[in-house]
C-alpha cells in the first residue's frame, strides 16, 4: 500500500520560463486543498543543497499567476552532477521530511531528478517547464507559447522596416539543440526562410532562394535562425548571404524570450499541470513527467521524457513554407 505524502518540496529549475509561477501557484494550493505541508527551495537545486528554503501556504502565492521568471528563483547547481552533491541534496531532503520533490524545469532539471533517485528514496515528479518544448512526453511545455509571441511580435516590426529598406533581415531566436521557438515563429510571422538545428545548414541553397526571392521583386525577406542551426550560428548565416553580394540587418532576440507575463495558453498549462502533478503524487507516483499529450494528462517515466529525439518538431512545415514564400 503507497503512504500518502504529508510533505512536498518544490523548486523551479534551469532557465527561467513564462508560466513558472502559475505552475507554483497551482501546486501549492492544490496540496493545501488536500491538507499537505509545501516547502518551497530557493534557486532550485542550490536550495536543496545549501537548505535554503520557506514553508509555502495559500498567500505565499497570491497574485503570481501573471507574473514571468520565479519567486522562488533559479541558480546553476554543478554539484548535482556528483555523488557529494547528490548525497548532500538527499540529505537535505530526508533532514526536512520531504516525501515528494516537484520539479518545474527542463531536460537538465529532469537529469538531476534522476540523479537524485539514485541517492533519495522520496517521489519525484517532473513538469516541463522550458520555452525550448523540447521534452518527451507532453506536446507542449510551459513558457513556448509566450517565448513563441515575443519572437513573433519581433518578427512583425522587424518586416516593417525591411520593406521600407528593402532589406534582408535575420533573427535569431532561442534553442540551441531544438527548433520548435523558429519553426513555429517562421510559420507564424510569415518569414521566407526558417533555419533550425533538425535540419542541415545548406548556406549555397540558402543564397539561390534568396536571389529567387528578389528576382521576384520581393520588397524584403525575413530568415528566423534558430541560434544552434549551424556553427557559428547567425553572424556565420550572415555572412554567407553578405557574401553573395547582399546587405543584411541582424537581430537577436535573445534572453528577452523568457520574460514577460505568460500569455493564456502557459497559465492554462501551467495551472493544470500543476494540479496534475499534485495529484499524481497523492497517488504514489514517482519518476515521471507530468505532461499533456493532445487532450489528455499523462504520465510519462522521467527516462522516456529524456530519450534523444523523442520530442522534435515537425520539419515538414519546413517543405510547406517553401511554397508559401513565394
Amino acid at each position: 500500500m503507497t503512504t500518502r505524502p504529508h510533505r512536498l518540496g518544490v523548486l523551479t529549475s534551469g532557465g527561467d520560463a513564462p508560466g513558472m509561477n502559475a505552475c507554483l501557484r497551482a501546486i501549492v494550493r492544490t496540496a493545501i486543498y488536500h491538507n499537505l505541508e509545501v516547502i518551497g527551495f530557493q534557486r532550485g537545486y542550490r536550495g536543496v543543497l545549501l537548505g535554503d528554503y520557506q514553508a509555502l501556504d495559500a498567500r505565499s502565492v497570491t497574485n503570481i499567476i501573471q507574473r514571468g521568471g520565479t519567486i522562488l528563483g533559479s541558480a546553476r547547481a554543478p554539484e548535482m552532477h556528483h555523488p557529494e552533491g547528490l548525497k548532500q541534496a538527499a540529505s537535505t531532503l530526508k533532514g526536512l521530511g520531504i516525501d515528494a520533490l516537484l520539479v518545474i524545469g527542463g531536460n537538465g532539471s529532469m537529469q538531476g531528478a534522476l540523479a537524485l533517485a539514485d541517492y533519495w528514496q522520496g517521489q519525484l515528479i517532473g513538469l516541463p517547464g522550458t520555452i525550448d518544448n523540447d521534452l518527451g512526453g507532453t506536446d507542449w511545455t510551459i513558457g513556448f507559447f509566450t517565448a513563441l509571441d515575443t519572437a513573433l511580435d519581433a518578427v512583425d516590426r522587424l518586416r516593417d522596416t525591411a520593406d521600407a529598406f528593402d532589406r534582408i533581415f535575420l533573427l535569431e531566436v532561442m534553442g540551441r539543440h531544438a527548433g520548435w521557438i523558429a519553426l513555429f515563429t517562421g510559420i507564424g510571422g510569415g518569414a521566407e526562410e526558417i533555419l533550425i538545428p533538425e535540419q542541415p545548414y545548406d548556406s549555397a541553397a540558402l543564397s539561390a532562394r534568396i536571389k529567387e526571392y528578389r528576382a521576384r521583386n520581393k520588397r524584403s525577406v525575413i530568415v528566423v535562425v534558430a541560434e544552434g542551426a549551424c556553427d557559428g550560428g547567425v553572424a556565420q548565416v550572415a555572412a554567407d548571404i553578405e557574401g553573395h553580394g547582399f546587405e543584411t540587418r541582424t537581430c537577436v532576440l535573445g534572453h528577452i524570450q523568457r520574460g514577460g507575463s505568460p500569455v493564456a495558453l502557459d497559465r492554462y498549462l501551467a495551472t493544470e499541470l500543476g494540479v496534475f502533478a499534485v495529484q499524481a503524487a497523492l497517488e504514489g507516483a514517482t519518476l515521471v513527467l507530468a505532461g499533456k499529450l493532445g487532450q489528455t494528462n499523462q504520465l510519462v517515466p522521467l527516462r522516456e521524457a529524456l530519450a534523444d529525439g523523442k520530442h522534435r518538431p515537425p520539419t515538414q512545415l519546413l517543405e510547406i513554407n517553401r511554397f508559401l514564400a513565394i
